[in-house]
């Protein structure tokens, strides 16, 4: 397998050619969009779409005094006009014509139109609607929910220039039925990051986390986004890995004018500033994320195969070289600091054709203190437990993310357009983990303190090209949408450390603290852990549909073909200090001088100095190749006035190769499996503002990779090793929805639903006891799992309470969920794990458009859920509800150009508790239930200055 990786020569190359393509893009955004001196003009601007949101290419957008453009392929136009009040007429072949009056544009302005027209039916050959500008733009805030071909909710590009919000993040988090934990992970209907998806721009968004579904959705700008969709049951034109939810993100192509706006802000941490914080000492390249070679092993280290072959001494002299840094200083946290630039431009050409841009950069630096109690139990049944740690970690970390984001668009003519899309973002965080605490409380009930000095550095890149083109054969018009795409995902771990000792007997036995060293290698101490992770991610497919006219309606057919390939190499190298013979007077040494070079021996069994090797095993490194090919039909079909099905299938076939490519190896694991994914959405419309929705369909959640690899490692967090199990398999989830959709007034919205998910083989992750720090963590296939729930929405204006709240609405989503697992073969019958059984999410939003103020106040909670699953003799770990209000203030100044912003997060700062039931009762009692894991964050106050030129 030595020479199946490339990764040994990976240790120096992340250079500064990062920095330098920001600052070269940067550089570019400054010129090329220059600032927009007041004209006496403004633009009119908008998207015209059918009553299924698809875009209405060729419509004739004409104002009085025949004035007209044609929209593009994506159905958007943009008019330059000057200033003052205007009437337009949008007409298309085969839909009702529509008069747009009172349209203001003012000088250097652009006024946003997005426009739905309706099917003509033979009766109405010569109607034309007519309505006015200020109540389009008002249903355009829930035009596109109502007319979504499946249960979702929908965020449109209105509702988002209307907003606060300045990153997809923050849109995200006042939606109702979705949460963010830790700024990327999703949580949909009370279910798991497992079990949710993301798209950008139509192609699935790869994860930014090595081992999880994680997506920084802080990373796209809001003034970036078109739209945001949630959906929450499948259609067969989207991809069918998810359970819970997909949300896709879509930005802009081509602005209606150039932009540049830019934001600064700082910040702090209740519990990491304004106190002691402890660091050790890094590289020079820290704050951008990136490890300057500080932390990489020396250039005597070669390969794993020529390590190995070396004498104990020259083992121990490449140990030597490293850099010994054990120990921690004080130091005061840096503010939390924030930048983001964001642009664009639309360079008119000939004709119809156009080319533009969107570019945006984004820079944060966060400081944590996360307080976290770690406890394990020993439980003997009948309600009887014992103590086995009880253990308190302090966590400070740096967080830095940043990256870059573009897309340029070339369109040809009204049918043809061409978009190139890129994204980058580098996530690191380089943390102290202090430990104190006692263990062994079965024996001597010894005390114990420790440490882990950690550097974790993802770098996650994604470029895709797209079409999008109208094809006329014959006279008949075809849709053809083609993309492809190339990401990358670099996850690395550059000599992590992690250290402990032990009083045997307490304090009270007067005796010393010493290293936990010996003959054996650790993971737990004297560790030095280098971890490469490269995931290549190669995705293309293309969509064709074509509409037609049939039982006096539009009826449209729809198929299309996707492939993606991941291809991944992984590789740990974990490496032990030790102790040949025992040396109580060198293990009484402290963190900073202990492993000094002249404390070091030759290696040799006699030695009774440290000697250096490598801890060996084919579980440390693995390759992993899927290849998914999916195809699928939909037809989208409107047999009256009010009743619409959209119906088809998709066929994913998956192959899976994980650990090996030589069948003779132990960790070679292919599988393939096809799935046939159905889906019918039948859409009941009673009358313009009642909808009912019928859903059913079949989608599948895949392992983690990482959750298949026979690969091993001690979580310093979890005091426990954590290991995949090879055998695990997809799980298939059977859904079922029901919806009742009132819209009674523009941008307001009430639905009752109720939904049901059957899981066939869940995946789940199991806790196994084991005494004195040696538990582990593995994952498992339930037979089955059963979901029902009830979900209520509701958006509504607070002007019937009076005039004084005429400027509020308030926003909810509730959701009950009855979730059970059963498996008679491991006796199981409990709530499936990552399933909450309720979901509460509130907002209360204040918008003063005529002095420029805004406020928001959120609130979300999730009920206690089942965190990790126990064993035998280990009760199930639950996570405990807790609160979490958020709070947003804007003012705007300048006529709308400068912005001072306010936010507050986590305002009660509550402990999030894991705790474990001795006595059945699943309710968390903090004076009697053993409390597994207990953290506390902090709360984060930001203060933000924005300026758009």
């Amino acid at each position: 397998m030595a020479d199946t990786f490339a990764l040994e020569n990976q240790k120096a190359m992340r250079s500064a050619a990062l920095p330098k393509f920001v600052l070269s893009l940067l550089t570019f955004l400054i010129t090329t969009i220059s600032a927009i001196a007041q004209t006496n003009y403004g633009k009119i601007s908008g998207r015209i779409v059918d009553p299924n949101n698809k875009p209405i290419s060729g419509a004739t957008v004409i104002i009085a005094g025949n004035k007209g453009i044609a929209t593009g392929v994506d159905g958007r136009f943009t008019l330059s006009v000057p200033y003052g009040k205007y009437e337009i007429t949008i007409t298309a072949v085969g839909f009702v014509s529509k008069t747009v009056s009172d349209v203001e544009v003012k000088a250097g302005a652009v006024e946003e139109l997005d426009i739905v027209l309706d099917v003509k039916a033979n009766k109405l050959d010569d109607v034309t609607v007519k309505t006015s500008a200020r109540r389009e733009t008002t249903n355009a805030l829930i035009a596109y929910q109502k007319n979504t071909n499946t249960v979702a909710a929908v965020v449109s590009a209105e509702a988002i220039r209307r907003s606060p919000d300045r990153n997809t993040g923050e849109v995200l988090k006042r939606t109702p039925g979705a949460s963010i934990q830790e700024g990327r992970f999703l949580i949909v209907r009370g279910l798991a990051d497992r079990y949710n998806q993301a798209m950008l721009n139509g192609v699935l968004l790869g994860s930014t986390e090595p081992d999880r579904k994680a997506f920084s959705f802080d990373l796209i700008p809001a003034n970036m986004i078109e739209n945001i969709i949630i959906n929450k049951a499948f259609v067969p034109e989207l991809p069918g890995e998810w359970a819970g939810g997909l949300v896709q993100v879509n930005t802009r192509d081509i602005p209606a004018k150039n932009f540049f706006n830019i934001q600064i802000g700082a910040g702090v941490n209740t519990q990491a500033h304004f106190r002691d914080f402890y660091r050790y000492k890094g590289g020079k390249t820290d704050w951008l994320g990136i490890d300057d070679g500080t932390r990489t092993l020396p250039s005597s280290y070669t390969t794993k195969n020529r390590f190995d072959i070396l004498s104990p001494a020259d083992k121990v002299a490449i140990g030597k070289e490293m850099p010994n840094i054990w120990s921690t200083y004080i130091a005061n946290a840096p503010v939390n600091g924030q930048l983001q630039l964001s642009g664009g431009f639309n360079a008119k050409m000939k004709g119809s054709q156009q080319f533009g841009g969107v570019f945006g950069f984004t820079y944060q630096r966060n400081t944590r203190h996360t307080n976290i109690e770690n406890n394990g139990f020993n439980f003997q049944g009948g309600g009887i437990f014992n103590p086995d740690y009880t253990l308190v970690d302090v966590r400070y970390a740096e967080d830095v993310q940043w990256g870059a984001l573009g897309s340029l668009t070339y369109q040809l003519n009204n049918n043809h357009k061409v978009s190139a899309k890129t994204i980058l973002n580098i996530n690191s965080t380089d943390f102290v983990s202090a430990r104190t605490g006692n263990e062994n409380f079965t024996s001597n009930l010894d005390r114990v303190r420790g440490s882990e000095l950690g550097f974790r550095q993802n770098t996650f890149w994604n470029t895709q090209i797209v079409g999008d083109h109208n094809i006329y054969v014959s006279n008949k018009q075809f849709k053809l949408r083609w993309y492809g795409s190339f990401g990358l995902l670099d996850g690395f771990t550059p000599d992590q450390r992690r250290i402990y000792y032990v009083q045997a007997g307490g304090a009270a036995s007067g005796n010393p603290f010493l290293l936990q060293a010996s003959d054996v290698l650790s993971q737990k101490s004297g560790n030095r852990f280098f971890q490469n992770l490269n995931d290549y991610i190669y995705t293309g497919g293309a969509d064709l549909s074509h509409t037609v006219t049939a039982f006096g309606y539009k009826q449209t057919i729809k198929g299309g073909y996707m492939f993606q390939i991941r291809d991944r190499l992984f590789d740990a190298k974990p490496f032990s200090i030790f102790l040949p013979r025992s040396n109580n007077a060198l293990r009484a040494l402290t963190e900073d001088v202990i492993f000094s070079p002249q404390n070091f021996g030759d290696g040799s069994a006699s030695s009774n100095l440290f000697a250096f090797d490598a801890i060996r095993g084919t579980r440390f490194r693995y390759i992993a190749n899927t290849i998914l090919n999916a195809a699928y039909v939909q037809f989208d079909n409107q047999f009256t006035d009010k009743l619409k099905l959209v119906w088809g299938a998709r066929l994913e076939d998956y192959d899976q190769l994980v650990g090996s490519t030589r069948k003779s190896d132990p960790r070679f694991n292919n599988v393939r499996v096809r799935d046939f994914l159905p889906g019918v959405n039948l859409t009941y419309k009673v009358n313009q503002k009642v909808n009912i929705r019928l859903t059913g369909s079949q989608t599948v959640v895949r392992p983690e990779l990482r959750e298949l690899a026979t690969f091993e490692y001690y979580d310093f967090e979890l005091n426990a090793a954590v290991q995949g199990t090879p055998t695990l398999e997809r799980t298939k989830v059977t859904n079922l929805d029901l919806r009742y959709e009132l819209y009674p007034s523009a941008g307001e919205v009430f639905t009752l639903g109720a939904f049901y998910k059957y899981f066939d083989k869940p995946i789940e992750m199991l806790f196994n006891y084991g005494p004195g720090g040696a538990s582990f963590f593995n994952y498992q296939n339930p037979a089955s799992a059963t979901a029902f729930g009830v979900e209520l929405e509701a958006r509504k204006k607070l002007d019937f309470l009076g005039a004084a709240f005429n400027k509020f609405t308030l926003q909810a989503n509730a959701a009950y969920i009855n979730s059970r697992v059963n498996d008679d073969r491991l006796g199981l019958d409990r709530p499936l794990q990552g399933q909450s059984p309720y979901v509460l999410n509130m907002g209360l939003l204040y918008d003063n458009q005529k002095h420029g103020i805004s406020a928001t106040l959120l609130y979300n909670q999730i009920g206690r859920r089942v965190a990790f699953v126990g064993s035998e003799d280990q009760p199930d770990t639950y996570e405990a509800p807790r609160p979490v209000f958020d709070f947003q203030l804007t003012k705007k100044l300048y006529q709308n150009k400068m912005e001072l912003r306010l936010n507050v997060q986590d305002i009660l700062n509550q402990k999030l508790y894991f705790y474990q039931n001795a006595d059945g009762n699943n309710n968390f009692n903090k004076t009697t239930d053993p409390i597994r894991f207990a953290r506390q964050f902090g709360t984060n106050i930001s203060f933000t200055v924005g300026y758009a030129l």
